[in-house]
């Protein structure tokens, strides 16, 4: 009813993989683990850049195809509330980065926000500090209030990790916590200059939300925290191990925060 002799089709069925069929199925595991290791968020682009990376040679369409294939799909994205207390009393800083959110070297520019985290106990707060050469979070500070020290905690420890030359500058939301008397004076005491966002322009601080989205679809939208400990231990995680040393970017070229600043130490060794 074919058209297929009797002898062609066991010749079929005895008949070795193809070179084609043997590599998709190579591919196919090494897309697995990448997706794996991954927490389930990478899609065909930053799959695509680490089969490069290992030195794969493989095209992006035949990356989405194989992952199809595997019924492998990037974590659904939800968004998320942001919320902002504003001091009209206290005096606000101009916005000097004016979007302009690229950096020639590390720690001529960092961005600062702060989040909202449930959990069963209540909300968990989160404060972080990026810097916008590498996109890394070099400073955070988590805690069951919304107290000023949140924010200077996050800009203490980014100050100890990275000790910064006079010339840099802060950017931040008009938030009472930034605008406060307390951090302004760390601001001064430090010698960094001071920048706010443009008032309900979220656009201004773009770099900071879109950490907190990818921090919120890529891990805290899959939990159920019972407690602000357990939630801490998993943010931590996901900072520190996976976001600032494995997670690639699309906006560095797909690599992670670590390679663009192992990068610059080097060529700055290397000028010396």
């Amino acid at each position: 009813m074919l058209g297929i002799s009797r002898s062609g089709y066991y010749h079929f069925c005895h008949g070795k993989i193809s070179k084609r069929q043997q590599e998709n199925e190579t591919l196919q595991e090494m897309i697995k683990t990448i997706f794996s290791t991954s927490r389930h968020t990478y899609g065909s682009p930053r799959v695509h850049a680490e089969l490069k990376a290992q030195g794969f040679k493989v095209s992006r369409p035949r990356v989405a195809r194989l992952m199809k294939q595997c019924g492998l799909a990037a974590k659904m994205q939800q968004l998320f509330k942001v919320t902002t207390r504003v001091n009209k009393k206290q005096p606000v800083a101009p916005n000097l980065l004016q979007q302009n959110f690229t950096a020639a070297v590390p720690n001529s520019k960092w961005v600062a926000d702060i989040s909202y985290i449930r959990t069963l106990e209540g909300w968990l707060y989160l404060a972080v500090v990026l810097d916008l050469y590498s996109r890394k979070v070099v400073g955070l500070s988590m805690g069951e209030s919304l107290h000023t020290t949140l924010v200077t905690q996050a800009l203490e420890q980014a100050l100890q990790r990275r000790s910064p030359s006079d010339s840099l500058q802060h950017h931040s939301d008009k938030g009472c916590q930034y605008t406060s008397a307390a951090f302004q004076k760390l601001l001064t005491d430090k010698g960094i200059i001071c920048s706010m966002s443009s008032t309900g322009c979220c656009f201004d601080n773009a770099v900071a939300e879109s950490f907190f989205h990818s921090l919120k679809t890529e891990c805290v939208y899959f939990e159920r925290y019972e407690s602000r400990e357990q939630a801490k231990q998993s943010i931590f995680e996901y900072i520190e191990i996976f976001y600032n040393n494995h997670r690639r970017h699309s906006t560095l070229g797909y690599y992670p925060p670590l390679n663009l600043n192992n990068a610059f130490t080097n060529v700055s060794l290397l000028s010396v």
